[in-house]
Protein backbone atom coordinates (compact mmCIF):
# COMPACT_ATOMS: atom_id res chain seq x y z
CA UNK A 1 0.00 0.00 0.00
CA UNK A 2 1.24 3.47 -0.84
CA UNK A 3 2.41 5.62 2.01
CA UNK A 4 -0.76 7.56 2.77
CA UNK A 5 0.93 9.96 5.15
CA UNK A 6 3.20 11.35 2.41
CA UNK A 7 0.56 11.94 -0.28
CA UNK A 8 -0.21 15.41 -1.63
CA UNK A 9 -3.07 17.43 -0.10
CA UNK A 10 -6.35 18.34 -1.81
CA UNK A 11 -8.84 21.00 -0.73
CA UNK A 12 -12.29 19.75 0.27
CA UNK A 13 -15.42 21.14 1.90
CA UNK A 14 -16.53 19.58 5.19
CA UNK A 15 -19.52 20.07 7.42
CA UNK A 16 -18.46 19.89 11.06
CA UNK A 17 -20.21 20.39 14.37
CA UNK A 18 -20.14 24.20 14.84
CA UNK A 19 -19.53 24.13 18.60
CA UNK A 20 -16.73 21.59 18.32
CA UNK A 21 -15.17 23.58 15.49
CA UNK A 22 -15.30 26.81 17.54
CA UNK A 23 -13.74 25.08 20.54
CA UNK A 24 -11.01 23.55 18.37
CA UNK A 25 -10.16 26.96 16.94
CA UNK A 26 -10.10 28.50 20.44
CA UNK A 27 -7.66 25.78 21.47
CA UNK A 28 -5.46 26.59 18.50
CA UNK A 29 -5.86 23.18 16.88
CA UNK A 30 -4.90 22.81 13.25
CA UNK A 31 -8.27 21.56 11.95
CA UNK A 32 -6.95 20.34 8.61
CA UNK A 33 -4.04 18.46 10.15
CA UNK A 34 -6.25 16.92 12.85
CA UNK A 35 -8.96 15.76 10.44
CA UNK A 36 -6.31 14.45 8.03
CA UNK A 37 -4.60 12.42 10.76
CA UNK A 38 -7.85 10.99 12.11
CA UNK A 39 -9.16 10.15 8.64
CA UNK A 40 -5.86 8.50 7.70
CA UNK A 41 -6.00 6.27 10.77
CA UNK A 42 -9.63 5.31 10.09
CA UNK A 43 -8.89 4.53 6.43
CA UNK A 44 -5.93 2.35 7.41
CA UNK A 45 -7.96 0.59 10.10
CA UNK A 46 -10.78 -0.19 7.69
CA UNK A 47 -8.38 -1.15 4.89
CA UNK A 48 -6.65 -3.77 7.04
CA UNK A 49 -9.94 -5.03 8.52
CA UNK A 50 -11.22 -5.54 4.98
CA UNK A 51 -7.92 -7.17 3.97
CA UNK A 52 -8.19 -9.61 6.87
CA UNK A 53 -11.78 -10.41 5.97
CA UNK A 54 -10.95 -10.89 2.27
CA UNK A 55 -7.99 -13.14 3.14
CA UNK A 56 -9.48 -15.02 6.12
CA UNK A 57 -9.73 -18.30 4.22
CA UNK A 58 -6.12 -18.19 3.02
CA UNK A 59 -4.91 -17.25 6.51
CA UNK A 60 -6.88 -20.12 8.06
CA UNK A 61 -5.49 -22.55 5.46
CA UNK A 62 -1.93 -21.36 6.12
CA UNK A 63 -2.35 -21.64 9.89
CA UNK A 64 -3.78 -25.16 9.51
CA UNK A 65 -0.82 -26.16 7.34
CA UNK A 66 1.67 -24.77 9.86
CA UNK A 67 -0.15 -26.61 12.65
CA UNK A 68 -0.07 -29.82 10.63
CA UNK A 69 3.42 -29.61 9.08
CA UNK A 70 5.29 -27.08 11.21
CA UNK A 71 7.64 -24.41 9.89
CA UNK A 72 10.75 -24.86 7.77
CA UNK A 73 12.84 -23.25 10.50
CA UNK A 74 11.60 -25.61 13.23
CA UNK A 75 14.45 -28.05 12.65
CA UNK A 76 17.04 -25.29 13.10
CA UNK A 77 15.65 -23.75 16.28
CA UNK A 78 17.28 -25.05 19.41
CA UNK A 79 15.31 -22.93 21.85
CA UNK A 80 11.89 -24.14 22.92
CA UNK A 81 12.80 -27.76 22.16
CA UNK A 82 11.85 -30.20 24.89
CA UNK A 83 14.85 -31.34 26.86
CA UNK A 84 17.12 -28.39 26.06
CA UNK A 85 18.19 -26.27 28.98
CA UNK A 86 20.55 -23.79 27.33
CA UNK A 87 18.67 -20.76 28.62
CA UNK A 88 18.35 -22.07 32.16
CA UNK A 89 20.99 -20.72 34.53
Amino acid sequence: MRNLRQSPKRAVNLSLNAKVLDMAREMGLNISQTVDALLTEEVLKQHWARWQQDNAEAIADYNARVEREGLFSDRYRTFMRPGTDRDVA
